[in-house]
């Protein structure tokens, strides 16, 4: 059987998560999120982030979590703003275009914005009422090519935000891997400063399913949960979001688990690097971005699954290779052994 560097999808679930959900299983609890697990983990994330006053709400994915923030902060006239590489725009269907709101794409290197990315759309959206009012800037840490923000870029991003009448909404799908990057200056508490809503990711990072919205923002608190419900989010048995995130939070579990991801990867980059190998971006999360000859990928496909990103020229590619909390040096050291041998 292949070894998969897809995506964590192809991993199950840490294992305290599964006993906590056997040991709590025959507990009658309250519905709709109400349960006490869901009510302590909501409690131990606003101790991590340092704000009391957040709200929290948990749903099933990703795309989902977009879907429900983007689409019940903003009026039916306004847009979010995103880099070309974002999810929003790129694997999700259309789902926000569905609701009504168009997204106004910026090409950057590195999949991260900037304020000098975002100043020449606001410019060129000054024909009012007669164009859509840029509202809400999106943004992913780490992005989908792998790079982060530091706090100096973050708080730079918020800053201009909320001078120009922006909100800041932080994708956190791969948040743990982004945060304990080794070249990270940025923490969890750091980014509920800066950011009037973001989420952490579980789905991605050793939970079965699920995220965590975190609204920092008072005004965009208001009437939130009716957003979640008809948009089909609120899950009648809660507690399965709940117990996982209060399993995730303790002893910064989830925290452990990406950093051990990014560990694993950095491996794989560094006897990459020793051997010659560019990549497409310089990342020092979970996802890699090598530049391999097409002849090489095929040899390298035969034992792992991958994918085959982006089409540099006739001859290579670039793959994207993503390690996960339950990757172990096996995989890792059998991947650099074909390299060591095919260079």
């Amino acid at each position: 059987m292949k070894f998969s560097f897809k995506n964590d999808y192809s991993e199950g679930c840490h294992p305290n998560i599964l006993q906590a959900l056997l040991q709590s299983n025959l507990d009658q609890q309250a519905g709709y999120g109400e349960d006490k697990y869901s009510l302590q983990a909501k409690e131990l994330i606003k101790e991590k982030i340092k704000n009391p006053n957040s709200d929290i709400y948990f749903v099933s994915g990703g795309t989902q979590a977009n879907l429900i923030v983007i689409s019940s902060i903003l009026r039916p006239y306004q847009c979010a703003i995103s880099a070309s590489t974002g999810h929003i725009l790129n694997n999700e269907t259309g789902a926000i275009e569905a609701t009504g709101h168009k997204i106004l794409n910026i090409e950057t290197e590195d999949g991260k914005l900037r304020p000098s990315d975002i100043i020449p759309v606001l410019e060129n959206h000054q024909n009012v009422p007669h164009q859509v009012m840029p509202k809400l800037v999106y943004i992913s840490n780490s992005t989908e090519l792998g790079t982060i923000y530091n706090a100096k870029e973050l708080e730079e991003l918020s800053v201009f935000c909320k001078q120009n009448g922006l909100y800041l909404f932080m994708d956190g799908a791969r948040l743990g891997h982004g945060l304990t990057s080794e070249i990270s200056d940025l923490t969890l508490e750091k980014v509920a400063e800066l950011t009037d809503i973001f989420y952490l990711g579980g789905t991605k990072n050793g939970a079965l399913i699920g995220e965590a919205i975190v609204i920092n923002n008072q005004e965009l608190k208001q009437d939130f949960g009716f957003n979640i419900k008809q948009k089909g989010a609120l899950l009648a048995k809660g507690r399965l979001l709940g117990i996982q995130f209060l399993e995730l939070m303790k002893n910064d579990l989830y925290f452990d688990l990406a950093k051990h991801a990014n560990q694993q990867a950095m491996k794989i980059k560094n006897a990459m690097k020793e051997k010659g190998i560019q990549f497409l971006s310089d990342t020092y999360t979970n996802q890699i971005f090598p530049i391999l000859s097409n002849d090489l990928i095929q040899v390298l496909s035969e034992k792992f699954e991958f994918y085959v990103w982006k089409k540099i020229d006739e001859d290579n590619s670039a793959i994207r290779l993503i390690t996960s909390w339950n990757t172990d040096d096996e995989p890792v050291n059998n991947f650099i052994e074909i390299i060591n041998n095919e260079l």
